[in-house]
């Protein structure tokens, strides 16, 4: 699958009926509530956002944003642990929650009647959660263990880890969402308390509701099982500037693996203005040339032209509480270095400031976008995420319009522009898998 993980990819030419929303209403409490009413189907997707993720973590504590997550289904004094997933379940509803770097979500998917229960449920543990020391010290070391099968035995993700972790050098963006194994190790249930405490409060959340609703109802049942909550003084948030990178950073990691890998990772800016900024819209352009489509220049130049890769990808996000990285991976082709996909990445970059973009794959791009707007437009989770994390990095529901309109005035010149300007070698990280024998090869020999 290509990997344009951009915003924009969340936008999407709407049918009409849908335009007209979503609504939006702030509690006195400082919880706001957006509803997006969408009657396709008798379903409803409950989502609740919390501005707080690893971003937030103070160093000693990391992971204690994802660790907090797990213990919200831990119970409360009126809901035994465990007991919320079985209610939901019971209902023919679906529940889950995740975290990261700058933001933490619960959502319920379930029948529209249903709605009530993910509401009376969710405010629940927004100020009762239970948090006793015997569920934490089970739970964390269930946190562990997903820590050692996502990160630690995957030499893909032990090298976005690394690599991360190198490429910034003051910004907490440096710090796996899930934490370092010694912090882990460490952490005491009070460590989540504070967490828990410091940041689930209703003016420090945004409750996403999409589907077969009535806003007033919505607004109402908000009032009703929200609006008795207090809200809290929340923590000031300091800017975490990056310095700037003054030359190449290189990284080697050795893990067990069968090839090679490499990631390259450049600094570069993120939306703050969707109506004024102009390069990140720019830069989202830029990624799908190189890798939006299935004649994209990187795979047509290297697993084709010269198959110097069995794959390549370039992604970028242009949303985030933080400062944007533009990311490009590789597995390098049997008989074929690391160093030679790199060059061969480089040799397309240069291209691409040499020669600009073609007005065929400006319009390509573009006509991708607005497919896989149309596509995902039929999820109501879907619909539910681009609200809520438009709202939690600091942007707006109501930009929506305003970010699909931008990327289609993007010219040609403008990725040129970005690509000279970003793509350089004093903004670049660059992380190499040094494939060290499996257990199964090691045993063989």
């Amino acid at each position: 699958m290509k990997r344009i993980r951009s915003a924009i990819f969340l936008l999407v030419f709407a049918s009409p009926g849908i335009l007209a929303n979503p609504y939006m209403e702030t509690l006195p409490n400082g919880l706001k509530v957006i509803v997006k009413e969408d009657n396709r189907a008798p379903v409803v997707v409950s989502q609740i956002w919390y501005k707080a993720g690893s971003l937030d973590e103070y160093n000693g504590t990391t992971g204690v944003a994802h660790a907090l997550e797990h213990m919200m289904f831990k119970g409360t004094k009126k809901v035994p642990a465990g007991q919320f997933s079985k209610l939901i379940a019971a209902a023919g509803g679906q529940e889950n929650a995740f975290t990261t770097q700058d933001y933490t979500a619960f959502f319920q998917e379930l029948y529209k009647s249903r709605l009530p229960l993910a509401m009376r449920l969710e405010s629940d543990r927004m100020s009762n959660l239970a948090l006793s020391d015997k569920e934490f010290s089970k739970e964390i070391r269930v946190v562990m263990e997903e820590r050692r099968m996502r990160t630690d035995d995957q030499p893909h993700a032990l090298v976005y880890e690394k690599m991360m972790s190198v490429a910034f050098q003051n910004n907490p963006y440096r710090r796996p969402v899930i934490g370092w194994m010694g912090d882990l190790q460490n952490m005491k249930a009070d460590d989540a308390r504070a967490w828990y405490h410091r940041w689930y409060a209703p003016n420090n959340a945004t409750l996403v509701v999409v589907g077969d609703v009535s806003h007033r109802d919505v607004f109402d049942l908000a009032r009703k099982y929200y609006g008795r909550i207090k809200p809290v003084p929340l923590p000031p948030r300091k800017p975490q500037i990056e310095p700037e990178q003054v030359g190449i950073k290189r990284i080697n990691i050795k893990a067990p693996a069968n090839l090679p890998y490499i990631l390259m990772g450049y600094h570069v800016p993120v939306l703050r203005d969707a109506n004024h900024d102009r390069e990140p819209y720019a830069l989202d352009v830029l990624a799908g040339v190189l890798d939006g489509y299935d004649s994209a220049r990187l795979e047509k130049a290297l697993t084709r032209d010269d198959p110097v890769a069995v794959s390549v990808g370039a992604s970028y996000d242009d949303t985030g509480r933080g400062p944007g990285i533009f990311e490009i991976d590789a597995t390098p082709s049997q008989g074929k270095t690391a160093a030679d996909v790199e060059a061969a990445i480089r040799d397309q970059i240069g291209k691409v400031v040499k020669e600009g973009v073609t007005d065929e794959e400006l319009r390509r791009v573009k006509a991708q976008v607005t497919a896989s707007h149309v596509f995902h437009r039929d999820s109501m989770f879907y619909q539910a995420m681009q609200i809520g994390q438009l709202e939690s990095v600091g942007l707006s529901y109501k930009d929506v319009d305003v970010m699909l309109k931008k990327i289609g005035e993007v010219t040609a010149e403008e990725v040129r522009e970005v690509a000279k300007k970003y793509l350089k070698d004093d903004g670049l990280t660059v992380a190499v898998l040094d494939p060290q024998p499996t257990k199964g090869e090691s045993h063989a020999k």
